[in-house]
This record gives structure tokens, C-alpha cells and sequence, in this order.
């Protein structure tokens, strides 16, 4: 039940973004901030963490869960270190998935030689 409920849970996040690429004039990157900034709002307003219980990965891995685990990492540091948290929390908590993908895209560049496309 776990990967049906990823699944629904992810693939409608993805058809969501679809649709606005499809029916708005926004950009892609304005629906991935978009996206980031939702997270962030929904986990504040304490409605994310539910969603990421039931979706799993379907919630955690696109860039919602990227926002809501920028928020998470906040509101931690902010318990533990005060407001120096507001500065340091989503920087920590986002730094496993930033490297990993930094080191992935390095890797993937000495092994596919990327250029420009005449």
C-alpha cells in the first residue's frame, strides 16, 4: 500500500505541475520556486507532515518535500539555537540532497561530456 500510496501522491503533484505549464504562461522555474515556496508554506502551516506520512517518497522526494524539508530544518534549529537557527536550519537540512545532487551532476558530466547542441 506504501508504493500506491507514493505513487498517487507524487503523480499528483507532477500532474498538478502539468496542468500549470499547460494552462498558465508561467515559466518552469516559477513552478519549481513555486513548488519549494508551497512546501514551505504548507509544512508551516503544519499540513505537509501529513501528506509526507501518507505519500512517502511520492511526498518527500519532489520539490515540495524539498521545501517542507527546508522548513522542518528551521523550526528544529530555531528550538535548539534560537533565531542563528533561522539562518543555519534549512541549510543543514538540505545539505545531504544538495551534495548528492552536485556530486551526481559532476559525475555525470566527466562521464557524458555535456555541450552545447548545434
Amino acid at each position: 500500500m506504501d508504493y500506491l500510496n507514493a505513487f498517487l501522491c507524487g503523480g499528483l503533484l507532477c500532474a498538478i505541475g502539468q496542468i500549470l505549464i499547460d494552462t498558465t504562461k508561467l515559466t518552469p522555474a516559477r513552478i519549481l520556486t513555486g513548488y519549494v515556496v508551497a512546501g514551505v508554506l504548507l509544512s508551516a502551516a503544519g499540513l505537509y507532515q501529513p501528506l509526507a506520512d501518507w505519500g512517502g517518497a511520492g511526498a518527500t522526494v519532489p520539490l515540495t518535500g524539498f521545501g517542507h524539508a527546508l522548513a522542518k530544518g528551521v523550526k528544529e534549529a530555531v528550538a535548539s539555537d534560537g533565531w542563528l537557527g533561522v539562518l543555519t536550519g534549512g541549510l543543514t537540512a538540505a545539505a545531504g540532497g544538495v551534495t548528492a545532487a552536485v556530486v551526481a551532476g559532476v559525475m555525470m558530466a566527466a562521464i557524458f561530456k555535456p555541450g552545447d547542441k548545434r
